[in-house]
């Protein structure tokens, strides 16, 4: 065995390999609560992809199944080690090779940090689009992996809807580029968008050439607006996209959540109100947008709608929302869920995860970016359990069987990881299946690359 390390660090002479099991421990799980990590054979911290490519070489040679990894922000259990497997970081892959305003794109590496290129877009007066709640310790390639969306989705789409094209390091270290740097290209099957949420399965993303936008003139106005049920909040949405409004964000909270973020931080908005939709719009007419949101909200029965006034007011109200998490982790160990269902669907959704809560007795707190009928249901249970308990796993089953029943989905942007794979073939059916596992089978045929994950 130690001479098979040797080999690696022979052949990936400029990375970092570690076998120490207490330097390893921070790298054996991503941010799922309920699962086990394995423990790795080692861990290697990749500088290049040279060192990506030698890595998978040496782990086909041996037969050692490959786990990547980037920020481990994962909440699928995606990133998560299993026994004896070779764990690959690209967190120190972090270059932003290139950035070309005129073509309004961005080359960079795996490891680097959603916000931070985001921020160097800016300087050129751009923006990348996707932002996951994470932003600001996810990275690119995780980001790839998991096809993530974030707050600004419902205008901007999810990160598939940024990607020109890949660079992949296949099983056995063979190099694939994928796409290229025009908007327009159909020549071939469509690769970028097979590896673009294939949760390292089928190969390690390196690199990325990525759409970026024109960054807004101005700051996004948001409005902020309080109802007396979930589901009215959620009718509201519906009304506002109807109208023919193109909001930036459209973000929906229901009372558990704002009960949690009142009892930390005394902000006052769980009085009187059962849910908080919270909206942007960051377009030229921005002020025109906010207020026809407003209407549309005292239209659909809001008790409270307000515009804010200033940048700092809207910093303020989107914070509210980013608070939203660490509030509810204040409480127990959280299960951070993933359903999507037609934005139509959204208050029949609530209604079944409010009965699923009611059912089985467990807290549910969920936020919704609502203007994709994307929800995040997120299950508390008490710390300290050995698992979390069968009711909680009871009532998650209830939640994802109704959002399929209601012509949804099992996850919008978190991936399949493993918490997801009982229920993946409910949705798929058997020839998609079938075609997944062949796809697999075909980059993959020794089924080393992050194995126990989606299938």
């Amino acid at each position: 065995m130690d001479d098979e390390l040797d080999e690696l660090r022979a052949a990936a002479p400029e990375a970092r390999v570690i076998t120490d099991a207490a330097a390893m421990e921070s790298y054996r799980r991503d941010q799922t609560p309920v699962v086990t990590p394995g423990q790795p054979r080692c861990v290697l911290l990749a500088g290049n992809t040279r060192d990506v490519m030698a890595a998978l070489a040496w782990a086909q040679r041996h037969r050692v199944p490959v786990v990547p990894r980037g920020g481990g922000t994962s909440l699928a259990g995606g990133a998560t080690a299993v026994d004896g497997c070779l764990l690959l970081s690209t967190a120190r892959m972090t270059a932003i090779l290139e950035i070309d305003p005129a073509t309004e794109l961005a080359v960079a590496q795996a490891g680097v940090v959603t916000a931070d290129l985001d921020r160097a877009a800016a300087q050129h007066g751009l923006m990348y689009a996707p932002d996951p709640s994470s932003h600001e310790i996810a990275t690119i390639g995780g980001n790839l992996a998991t096809n993530a969306g974030g707050l600004r989705c419902v205008k901007y789409g999810v990160t598939r809807d940024s990607v020109l094209g890949l660079e992949v390091v296949l099983p056995g270290g063979r190099l694939l580029r994928t796409g290229r740097r025009t908007v327009k290209g159909v020549a071939g099957y469509d690769l970028t968008g097979l590896f673009t949420g294939s949760e390292g399965t089928l190969g390690v993303i390196t690199s990325a050439t990525l759409r970026l936008r024109p960054r807004p003139a101005r700051y996004p106005v948001t409005m902020a607006a309080g109802f007396a049920s979930f589901a009215a909040g959620a009718q509201a949405v519906t009304s506002i996209l109807a109208a023919g409004i193109r909001p930036s964000m459209l973000e929906l909270m229901d009372s558990a959540t704002l009960r949690a973020i009142d009892q930390w931080k005394r902000t006052g908005f769980a009085d009187g109100v059962q849910a908080l939709l919270i909206a942007q719009d960051d377009s030229e007419s921005a002020d025109r947008g906010a207020a026809l949101m407003r209407q549309a909200c005292l239209a659909a029965g809001a008790s409270t709608a307000e515009v804010s006034a200033s940048e700092g007011e809207s910093r303020q109200l989107l914070e509210l929302r980013r608070l939203s998490y660490p509030a509810i982790e204040r409480l127990g160990v959280a299960l951070v869920e993933d359903v999507c269902v037609p934005r139509t669907r959204l208050p029949e959704m609530v209604a079944r995860i409010e009965q699923a809560a009611a059912r089985h007795d467990v807290y549910i707190a969920t936020v919704a970016h609502a203007g994709d009928g994307n929800l995040h249901p997120v299950f508390v249970f008490e710390r300290g359990l050995p698992e979390a308990p069968p009711a909680v796993w009871a009532a998650a089953d209830e939640v994802f069987r109704a959002a399929l029943e209601l012509g949804g989905t099992l996850t919008g942007e978190h991936g399949v990881g493993m918490i997801k794979r009982r229920w993946l073939a409910d949705e798929l059916g058997p020839e998609s299946m079938a075609v997944h596992q062949a796809i697999k089978n075909a980059l993959d045929p020794d089924g080393i690359m992050n194995p126990g994950k989606v299938l």
